[in-house]
């Protein structure tokens, strides 16, 4: 399977589906509010369509019952997997989970939940002194992913630089997905807590997510094949 999860950042049906046809095989990929609020979930359909595997990336945070039925509907898209915040707490997460076992079509494979843990937008100060959040970043996510899995996720998004802590403390078998990857010399662009897919591969991340740097990239299927094969083996 895929380690690499392509982050299809773009407004219209029509740019995404030209981008995916430059791939002769499936490939795992991660839709996020940009593309779902330009599309609707019509999106999801046509790209499960052709095989692909879809990261559903919306992120649900509400009371307990209005995420259990938020992700009662996802579930009956056939998606692989799809997320929820953290700071929800542990019922809202145990809700959540409820709703993909009970959503899930019969005869199919329920979704994977991951819980959000702190965005790798947000830096050391921002989460202290605008979230009033103390402590380190490193402790908070832990605490998050610790409550993640007695909620019964499968596992958290987090960065690269705590994937290790996490699996540390919450067993190999608990996926850490992470974003905030950069080829070496890439620009950060809006994120704070960034690395390269060697040193993701390097901390144990088993998942990573790539946007930019294959989808603004001259040639996405070569840049996509370089990233796979760093993660997966470490050499290019």
């Amino acid at each position: 399977m895929s380690r690499t999860i392509i982050a299809l950042d773009f407004s219209s049906r029509e740019e995404t589906l030209a981008f995916l046809k430059q791939f002769d095989e499936p490939v795992y990929v991660k839709i996020g509010m940009e593309l779902t609020y330009a599309c609707g979930l019509d999106i999801v359909r046509d790209i499960k369509a052709m095989g692909h595997k879809v990261f559903l990336d919306l992120k649900l945070h509400d009371i307990p019952n209005t995420v259990k039925g938020g992700m009662k509907n996802l579930a009956k898209l056939g998606v692989d997997i799809v997320n929820c915040h953290c700071a929800g707490g542990i019922a809202m997460m145990k809700a959540a989970k409820e709703g993909i076992l009970e959503g899930t079509p019969e005869g199919q494979e329920p979704a994977k939940l991951i819980g959000v843990t702190i965005l790798t937008s947000v830096s050391q100060e921002a989460m202290n002194e605008e979230l009033g959040i103390e402590g380190t970043v490193l402790d908070t996510v832990k605490r998050y992913a610790r409550n993640a899995k007695e909620a019964g996720l499968d596992g958290v998004v987090c960065s690269v630089h705590e994937a290790k802590a996490i699996h540390e403390a919450c067993g190999e078998d608990f996926l850490t997905v992470t974003p905030g990857i950069r080829l070496a010399g890439g620009s950060a662009d809006d994120q704070k807590r960034i690395a390269t897919p060697l040193y993701a591969r390097e901390q144990g991340c088993d998942m990573i997510v790539v946007g930019r740097s294959i989808t603004k990239s001259d040639d996405p299927k070569a840049a996509y094949d370089m990233i796979e094969k760093e993660i997966s083996d470490g050499r290019i």
